[in-house]
């Protein structure tokens, strides 16, 4: 997976560094079709994990953000990204890389058309006083955010969650006999279930996801079971759960439940019903070595420098970042100290630190993501930072 990871991470940050937040924000206000499109368009490409996909859309939502937009937005980001479109190329095929996307969009226009139908809610109109102004900054400037953003926040979002995936395959394979999934043949269905009851309440991103996925089909899983598991794993878990219905209200989260979970059976059974079986096939025995559609194997030099490289850029992320990114209080870290509940990833808390500075009065806010402490300066009530920090969908405590 090493080759296609890097590629997306690189992407991924470059899409972050040249194209600002607000293109896509002022897109979504209306409650209509096209700003339910736009959102899961916008939202298949990125890069977010199941956990940094809530303050996002909690952050669309309180500028004025629809609920049929949040809600496609919800359903379709956390499914996909780029690196884990050029990842599920690289390990399933080309048939998944289409299918995993196209599946994506139709679940969130599903979702957010009913959400819009069922529960539009109060129509808001988008606070442009809560847009940071836009600096200048030179190519190079930008250049430099998006290789701090692809390989040193982007790899400390999803690098631990990615690695548990690839360690949950490798014990499915060695360890879960080959007979286990037999009960299976020819009841799909029963499979999809057996999944969906599996990955539902499981934290899954939709990278970490593919691992396991292939290693249940070398297992005997149907394809379609194990696109459910690709869909519903990412896109559904228990924090994602209870910030929906915490910030958007039982209805929403009953529409976005019913949405995954439909278009997850849905596409499944599409998958069974066109015979993808050939993809146990294409990921071949095992050892998980397998041709890319050029034909090149995958246990050449480049494979394995790309392999050292990830290796070395996840050992910077998780160690050697701790001695120059200040993980502690210091003199730069000033005003009164708070504790946020519910961050996991720097999206997390770039959401918590921007939703703290843009209450009046705030005169800095610094938040540090491994203490999960906030630090802020200014003469607020402590119930109108709570509030702040709720409207992303985390808790802000007193320390």
């Amino acid at each position: 997976m090493s080759p296609y990871l890097l590629l997306g991470f690189l992407i991924a940050g470059v899409m972050h560094a040249f194209i600002p937040s607000r293109f896509y924000q002022k897109h979504f206000s209306k409650p209509s079709f096209g700003s339910v499109i736009k959102a899961a368009l916008f939202g298949i490409p990125l890069p977010l994990c199941s956990c940094g996909v809530i303050p996002t859309a909690m952050s669309l939502r309180k500028e004025g953000a629809s609920n049929g937009a949040v809600t496609s937005f919800l359903i379709a980001t956390p499914q996909t990204g780029v690196d884990s479109i050029l990842a599920t190329y690289g390990l399933l095929g080309l048939p998944f890389a289409i299918v995993r996307p196209v599946a994506a969009l139709v679940t969130a226009l599903a979702g957010g058309t009913l959400s819009n139908l069922f529960d539009r809610g109060k129509e808001s109109a988008l606070c442009q006083s809560c847009a940071p102004e836009q600096k200048h900054v030179s190519v190079i400037g930008r250049l430099k955010e998006a290789l701090r953003y692809a390989f040193l926040d982007m790899i400390q979002s999803i690098g631990k969650w990615l690695m548990l995936g690839l360690v949950i395959a490798g014990l499915i394979t060695v360890f879960v006999p080959q007979h286990w999934f037999a009960v299976f043949e020819g009841n799909t269905l029963a499979s999809m279930l057996v999944v969906l009851a599996i990955s539902i309440p499981m934290y899954l991103c939709a990278t970490g996801s593919i691992p396991i996925a292939v290693a249940l089909l070398l297992k005997g899983i149907t394809p379609g079971a194990a696109l459910v598991l690709l869909m519903a794993g990412p896109a559904c878990n228990m924090a994602s759960v209870l910030v929906v219905r915490s910030v958007m209200g039982t209805r929403s989260l009953v529409i976005y439940l019913v949405s995954v979970v439909a278009g997850a059976i849905a596409f499944g059974c599409l998958v069974d019903y066109l015979n993808f079986n050939h993809i146990v096939d294409f990921i071949g025995a095992l050892g998980l070595q397998h041709s890319c559609a050029c034909g090149c194997r995958h246990d050449g030099w480049f494979a394995w420098f790309c392999s050292g490289l990830l290796a070395l850029l996840l050992l910077n992320a998780f160690v050697l970042s701790r001695f120059y990114i200040n993980p502690t209080k210091n003199e730069t870290m000033k005003g009164k100290t708070y504790l946020i509940e519910g961050m996991n990833c720097p999206h997390c808390r770039a959401a918590a630190e921007k939703a703290l500075q843009g209450v009046a009065g705030v005169t800095s806010a610094s938040v540090v993501l491994e203490t999960k402490e906030a630090f802020v300066e200014g003469d607020v009530p402590e119930d109108e930072l709570r509030k702040a920090i709720e409207s992303v969908g985390f808790k802000l405590l007193a320390k």
